[in-house]
């Protein structure tokens, strides 16, 4: 079997990202294919928030090493402040410092036959291309998402340096991984010169074994006789901004064509809470809408399980972006309404897979008129559940398949430097 080292900060016991879903399920499946993975990830003093109930989705003899990483916004500043290369080209640069040295042990312990680093962490690819420039193994940098977009990172300095990272990675890496037809696109244009060839979408997923581990998923509603609408996962105020829903939602129930207690929108983990009471107060939706905190991995899955209905929100600022949390919807089998831009990534992967409800998010008139026919196709059986077919090819085992076939045309690498 072959060696991977993976380089990913985004990794258990961190709590509250669903980002770590993608390597825990290649770190899981990847063996299947012939590829044994060894992560390399951050020290958990780095995470705001750990737990460790999805460390048992590992396998117990994955080797896991933990490199010495500072979060500068807890551990160094002072009085709140710290200086600003502290956080070029994210808070968590430190991690660079150890896990070069510890990656150059790893490679000389156990002979990795190549490296792939994961955003959504900019060091994690500067530590990526360190390790290959250091031991030329051949390297997959896994972008998922486009790094440098217009206006992201605000600050002019933290652009450029990741505008640097991302030039080295697709110039360097035997291949650049996106998770959408639309991001690769993006990096086509914006590098012309870098061959098609190396640019490969493998787009994110679910893991099966988390659903059919779920404890009894079939209990019923969760609210007898109110439909209850569930978005899971941060609310960002730009890229799923609410407020013209919760205007909708006003604009319904002023209008008589939402009766009060029909409907429960709870927001699960939603994050910026002091925005959106601000919003519930301003639209005076105490009785509608609900923010509720997280909760473990498996019981956020099986509360969306057991669903009437799930909400997607995703802004056309993010068009070629597709949330992960949405191929959890589609194994979910559940209807699903989408607040995106009908010419995205999102919307295109949704009415493939048979779900037509869908309005942008920035017309509050047009959300109104699809919300509430939703929630008369839901009451009378009719609302669209997703394709079994296009959910199964959404498995992360599937993908897993994927990345290991590009694995498997990687040169052979003759030396390692010692």
């Amino acid at each position: 079997m072959k060696r991977l080292l993976m380089i990913a900060f985004h990794f258990p016991p961190l709590a509250g990202s669903s980002g770590i879903q993608r390597t825990i399920a290649f770190a899981r499946h990847l063996p299947r294919f012939g590829w044994e993975p060894l992560i390399l990830t951050a020290h958990p003093r780095a995470y705001e928030r750990v737990s460790d109930d999805q460390l048992i989705d590992l396998p117990s003899n994955t080797i896991v090493e933990h490199a010495f990483a500072l979060d500068s916004s807890r551990h160094i500043a002072v009085m709140g402040r710290y200086p600003a290369f502290a956080a070029r080209p994210d808070r968590w640069v430190t991690w660079w410092l150890g896990a070069v040295p510890q990656g150059l042990a790893m490679i000389r312990n156990y002979r990795p036959h190549a490296i792939c680093s994961t955003y959504p962490l900019a060091t994690a690819h500067k530590i990526g291309h360190t390790l290959h420039r250091l031991s030329g193994l051949p390297w997959i940098a896994d972008f998922r998402d486009p790094m440098v977009q217009d206006g992201y990172p605000a600050d002019p300095k933290t652009r450029q340096s990741f505008r640097v990272i991302e030039e080295r990675a697709l110039r360097s890496a035997s291949f650049s991984v996106f998770v959408t037809p639309g991001a690769a696109r993006t990096y086509r244009e914006r590098y012309p010169d870098v061959p098609a060839t190396r640019l490969a979408v493998i787009e994110n997923g679910y893991d099966e074994e988390s659903f059919t581990r779920l404890e009894s998923p079939d209990k019923g509603p969760l609210l007898p006789g109110t439909f209850t609408l569930i978005h899971s996962g941060i609310v960002y105020p730009s890229e799923r901004d609410p407020t013209q829903l919760f205007r909708a939602l006003r604009l319904l129930l002023d209008g008589g064509h939402l009766m009060p207690g029909e409907l429960r929108l709870r927001l699960r983990a939603p994050a910026h809470e002091d925005l959106l009471v601000k919003l519930i107060d301003k639209f005076r939706l105490a009785e509608v809408v609900e923010l509720c905190p997280p909760i473990p991995y498996r019981r956020a899955l099986q509360e969306m399980m057991r669903a009437d209905g799930l909400l997607v929100l995703q802004a056309s600022n993010c068009n070629d972006q597709i949330p992960a949390k949405v191929y959890e919807y589609l194994r979910c089998r559940r209807p699903i309404i989408a607040l995106t831009d009908l010419a995205g990534d999102t919307a295109s992967l949704l009415r493939r897979a048979g779900i037509q409800n869908i309005a942008p998010l920035d017309s509050a008139e047009k959300i109104g008129l699809e919300l509430r026919r939703f929630l008369d196709q839901a009451k009378h059986g009719e609302a669209a559940q997703p394709s079994a077919a296009i959910a199964a090819a959404a498995s992360r085992t599937h993908r897993a398949g994927e990345l290991a076939t590009l694995l498997d045309r990687l040169p052979v690498q003759e030396r390692v430097r010692r």
